[in-house]
């Protein structure tokens, strides 16, 4: 019986290292998501055509909150998703009349910019962002 309390005790001890090494620690979370939210706010996006058919130009409003890209306002002509890393990597895509374009890129500080493309590859240009104060 002796053994057998051993036994379980050791195996308790393994599972609180097992669990301690793998679960972050609040300082850990905390990094991320202060990291995650470093570029949170409104920015205000340009997007230009360098080939295709595509508009010239566009400008969308967009939010960033806790590391996901937004609409900013309550115009629901068009639809905006995506997603930005800690350390400002992004991706979005832009949905309006049937038609959606994919931008990837980078934000660095208070300015960001890429490249993005239109579905089936009709279109690609460039992008730019700064973030609005």
């Amino acid at each position: 019986m002796r053994r057998l309390g051993g036994i379980v005790a050791g195996i308790a001890v393994a599972v609180l290292l097992v669990t301690s090494v793998t679960t972050p620690s609040d300082a850990a979370r905390k990094r991320v998501h202060v990291r995650t939210k470093a570029f949170d706010g409104f920015w205000s996006v340009s997007i230009v055509t360098r080939a295709g058919p595509c508009d010239p130009s566009y400008r969308y409003p967009a939010r960033i909150y806790f590391g996901r890209v937004l609409q900013a306002d309550n115009d629901f002509s068009y639809q905006l998703t995506g997603a930005v890393s800690g350390k400002g990597a992004i991706s979005v895509t832009v949905s309006k009349g049937g038609q959606s374009a994919t931008g990837y890129g980078r934000l660095v500080g208070l300015r960001g910019g890429g490249r993005w493309s239109a579905a089936g590859g009709q279109c690609s240009g460039f992008w730019s962002a700064f973030r609005r104060r």
